[in-house]
């Protein structure tokens, strides 16, 4: 077998009976690296530091991945238009944290013959947040619900940003109550 000791330098080819004796002198692990290479090579190194190394950069990565989460919008073709403001600026909300937003629009019994309307209430819908985000999915209909998907748009929410410097903090504070309550 091929050896190369803890600093990665290669010692030779020898006998799996050397490279033990070798390892053990050392204080050290033994570990086949590359089984399938002719001939196999192994490292002389510390497998429990190797583990916790590999922990901590898994645990590491998975602090820095971001988690999308979509939120929905529930409408109906008759929705009022204060409940329309309303429902927009929740989810307008949602797009300034960095969530996607799912506007769903549900037909109930004669409201299937005329989804025309329907269509004019999410267009009306993606134009109240299109300062904020791009349509990741258009107007689609599924059955008797309607739905597009909305994507909050870095750029777009930078420059919202840069002019509504109040409505970060407004973004932020709920983050900050949230994290508070967690630590709890």
């Amino acid at each position: 077998m091929r050896l190369i000791d803890e600093t990665g330098q290669m010692l030779g080819v020898m006998t799996v009976p050397e490279a033990l004796r070798m390892a053990e002198d050392r204080g050290l692990d033994l570990l086949e690296i590359a089984p399938t290479a002719s001939p196999p090579t192994c490292k002389i190194m510390d497998y429990g530091k190797y583990k916790y190394e590999e922990k901590k950069k898994a645990a590491a990565s998975r602090k820095n991945q971001v988690i999308v989460t979509i939120k929905e919008i529930q409408m109906r073709p008759r929705t009022d238009q204060h409940d329309f403001e309303t429902k927009m600026k929740h989810a307008r909300r949602f797009l300034l944290e960095g969530d996607k937003v799912k506007v769903n629009l549900r037909f109930m019994g004669r409201e299937m013959a005329h989804q025309e309307t329907g269509l004019v209430v999410i267009n009306k819908a993606i134009d109240f947040v299109k300062d904020l985000a791009q349509v990741e999915a258009p107007p689609k209909t599924e059955g008797k619900n309607l739905f597009a998907l909305l994507a909050p748009d870095a750029t777009k929410i930078k420059e919202y940003l840069k002019l509504h410097p109040n409505k970060k903090d407004e973004v932020l504070e709920p983050l900050k109550e949230e994290a508070d309550h967690d630590e709890d």
